[in-house]
């Protein structure tokens, strides 16, 4: 009877070292499958890019491809635009100059706004508007065009002021604008040389 007792009380003792065993068992790998899933975070946080360092990293490319490209084409933009930019500037001196040079002629010859049947003002006015669509045009041309569509323009409606000085903005001849208007080479040789003795008769 003692004896089955102390197997029993040994038996039970093995069990709850087993048992015991079991336990501390589980709760390492517990904590070692913590630590792996802990070292598994780092690890990823390790295999990606530092905060801030794509972002960098794309700028970075970015800029490359923006020298490469986009520098490239904004200074051929600039010079484009510096192009424009400076013809503006020689067109709209161009202009001032002839304009000052207008200025002088009336002063020096104050009849030739006589012989056009208009004042000063208004004849320099008109030039000067003109001379924003053609700054090359001089005022020589402007007061021969002005005469010729006065004396022209009721036998020939096509020839006016503004047709004469868009034919020299094109490039043509005075001659060549009124022959495209109408008129054959004798009527516009005769209506230019009309037109010079009376401007040159309002000059004295």
């Amino acid at each position: 009877m003692t004896g089955k007792y102390f197997g029993r009380i040994v038996y039970a003792g093995l069990l709850c070292f087993v048992a015991l065993s079991l336990t501390t068992s589980a709760f390492g790998q517990g904590r070692g499958g913590g630590g792996g899933r802990g070292s598994a975070g780092g690890a990823g946080n390790a295999g990606g890019p530092p905060a801030g360092v794509g972002v960098d990293r794309g700028l970075g490319t970015a800029s490359t491809r923006s020298n490469g490209r986009s520098d490239t084409g904004l200074g051929t933009a600039s010079d484009r635009s510096n192009g424009r930019s400076d013809e503006g500037l020689n067109r709209a001196r161009l202009a001032s100059d002839n304009l000052n040079r207008a200025d002088q002629d009336l002063r020096d010859h104050p009849g030739i706004a006589n012989t056009l049947h208009v004042n000063a003002n208004d004849l320099r006015a008109g030039y000067q508007a003109a001379l924003a669509i053609n700054p090359n045009l001089k005022f020589g041309q402007y007061v021969a065009a002005t005469r010729l569509a006065q004396n022209l323009g009721t036998r020939f409606p096509n020839v006016t002021r503004d047709a004469i000085l868009a034919g020299l903005a094109s490039g043509d001849s005075l001659g060549k604008t009124l022959q495209n208007l109408g008129l054959s080479s004798q009527e516009a040789n005769a209506a230019k040389k009309q037109a010079e003795r009376e401007i040159k008769q309002g000059r004295r």
